[in-house]
């Protein structure tokens, strides 16, 4: 069964979740890193949320800088919207009022 992008975000978010909530309830056996670095557990979902705000920024612009131009496509387009501007100009339609 092949999982979505969206099934696998929310089931990595269960199992985060399901952790850090053991963690904080103190559930698990009590540790010293616990106590030691108590502030960090409890900030971690704000410190991920803004690290996935990083991430999805840096994968937006990159997206942005890479995009491909698709020059045989746009020939193509041009071609149909001539040979559509022919076709309706056959028909009686004229194009001098369109700008």
């Amino acid at each position: 069964m092949a999982f979505t992008k969206l099934m696998q975000w929310l089931l990595g978010l269960a199992a985060f979740s399901g952790l850090w909530a053991t963690l904080v309830a103190n559930a698990a056996q009590p540790h010293h890193f616990l106590h030691k670095h108590e502030f960090l557990v409890l900030a971690l979902p704000i410190i991920l949320i803004g690290l996935f705000g990083i991430y999805a920024v840096f994968i937006v612009l990159y997206r942005v800088f890479t995009f491909n131009n698709c020059e045989e496509a746009a020939e193509e387009l041009n071609k149909q919207i001539q040979q559509a501007r022919k076709d309706l100009s056959s028909k009686g339609f004229s194009f001098d009022k369109i700008k």
